[in-house]
């Protein structure tokens, strides 16, 4: 064992685990933003934008599975809400990627990036002035169906749509991140098997390693901080991160020298 241990380049995965445990103690935390995260530090480090999404993605497909667990286990999840969300989810993501061949999903990226921008000022707005408290979510289904197509045609959003979404309707906090991290896994692994074909076992590299390995620490500690934080401090930390990916986006699609990250 030791000399397996022993065997390991860790120097050279030490970048990776570091991005890999920021990026999703920030995903289980607030319910997004690993595949912005993630890619815009893989870019930096020079892997091409293509690849660096590539990696992303396979490496999502395991965190997530930790993250929804850690969740699970921090009590963060509303099962009849899982429930409503994760077969349109997983319908959603089989119709995006079909859908991705066919047509440039790029058109609906700018809807999408409106719409976060709108969800993430309200958040703003309403923290300091109005309590959650839970009431009956609406639209959950076709809700799930979007947040999957999104998440699977290449413009992301399962995160930031779906957990945005409920807690602009009044949901706890907590409960709508942990049931949207937990959602999350199997449309992450229904997108990753449709892709599998085209990402083939070369993107597991040092990097995906890396990723792997840090994402894998950092979700339990962000389940624990979710149930921990304070309500009103989660809402602007959302709303704040919404902002933050919407600007990010419009910035994609104006620039070409600024990297289009395939997965927010």
């Amino acid at each position: 064992m030791m000399d397996l241990l022993s065997a390991i380049p860790w120097m050279d995965l030490a970048p990776f685990i570091v991005i890999g445990f920021l990026a999703q103690l920030v995903d289980s935390a607030l319910g997004m933003a690993f595949g912005l995260l993630s890619n815009a530090m893989l870019v930096l480090f020079g892997i091409p934008p293509a690849w660096a999404g590539a990696t992303t993605r396979s490496v999502e497909s395991f965190t997530s599975g930790v993250s929804g667990i850690a969740h699970v286990l921090q009590r963060n999840v509303d099962w009849p809400l899982f429930a409503r969300l994760v077969v349109p989810g997983i319908i959603g993501a089989i119709a995006g990627v079909w859908l991705s061949v066919l047509i440039r999903s790029e058109v609906f990226r700018p809807v999408l990036l409106v719409y976060l921008l709108a969800i993430g000022a309200y958040l703003l707005w309403r923290a300091p002035r109005r309590p959650q408290t839970f009431r009956r979510t609406r639209m959950i289904g076709p809700l799930g169906l979007f947040g999957g197509f999104f998440d699977a045609s290449g413009g992301g959003g399962w995160g930031p749509l779906v957990t945005g979404n409920l807690l602009a309707q009044g949901m706890t906090p907590r409960m709508a991140i942990g049931t949207a991290n937990a959602a999350e896994f199997f449309v992450t692994v229904t997108a990753l098997a449709a892709f599998i074909g085209m990402l083939g076992p070369g993107a597991f590299t040092a990097a995906a390693s890396g990723l792997l390995i840090g994402g894998a620490v950092g979700a339990p500690l962000g389940a624990w901080l979710t149930r921990r934080l304070a309500p009103t401090l989660l809402l602007q930390l959302v709303g704040g991160a919404l902002i933050a990916i919407g600007i990010l986006g419009f910035a994609s699609l104006m620039f070409a020298p600024i990297p289009s990250f395939p997965r927010i």
